[in-house]
């Protein structure tokens, strides 16, 4: 095996790597006619996998930057459907306007409901969130079956999200999931096929919350 012996590993300060990632981002995506604030999430989202394919893959309702920025401008909640989308949040940029950021599906009556009836811990967390209040940003990265529960909700009028940011990975019933979200009246962020996940569910959020201090 041949190996670059004179390869020497670059030190670069953290804010300039993010700079000169943007400026690769830019350059690999090329020319485009995207509105300014979707191309913004869109950078993120290829920030966050480095998959530009995905990147390009995304889809957002017509009112899902402006429900997106205004409902985090109005402190409404942001409920996840896992752990792993919560902690990647920034959570300052959330609190700043009231919010606050909920994931339910460890709590003791979600993991107790479930077993009860037989079914998946993400499906009643997505009850209970849809239970608690109207409104608020729903972010689905891990679990179509949380995605799909929650749009079964919105048709039943039982669940009224400002946003649902459905980017949900996987094999089974991923892309299914996204087609469905996509015929619905809401506003929504989701993509095309089965890539996704908790990291560019999470990027397309902070995207959000950088605009709502900016915009």
């Amino acid at each position: 095996m041949d190996f670059k012996t004179n390869f020497k590993p670059e030190t670069v300060q953290p804010m300039e790597i993010e700079g000169r990632s943007f400026d690769i981002i830019t350059e690999e995506f090329g020319p485009h006619d995207l509105p300014f604030e979707e191309y913004k999430v869109i950078q993120r989202v290829i920030h966050a996998s480095a998959d530009f394919e995905l990147g390009r893959s995304m889809r957002f309702h017509p009112k899902a930057i402006v429900s997106g920025i205004q409902a985090i401008r109005n402190g409404e909640r942001i409920i996840c459907d896992v752990q792993m989308v919560q902690v990647g949040i920034s959570k300052p940029r959330i609190a700043k306007y009231g919010g606050s950021i909920h994931v339910y599906i460890s709590d003791d009556d979600v993991r107790e409901e479930a077993k009860r009836l037989n079914t998946t811990r993400a499906i009643i967390s997505m009850r209970k969130a849809a239970a608690e209040a109207d409104g608020g940003i729903y972010c689905i990265g891990n679990a179509p079956t949380a995605l799909l529960e929650l749009i079964r909700l919105v048709k039943e009028g039982a669940a009224k999200p400002s946003l649902v940011i459905g980017l949900p990975v996987g094999f089974v019933s991923a892309a299914e999931s996204k087609e469905e979200l996509a015929k619905l009246d809401i506003p929504f962020i989701t993509n095309i096929g089965r890539k996704g996940g908790s990291t560019v569910t999470v990027a397309a959020l902070n995207a959000l919350s950088l605009l709502a201090e900016h915009a």
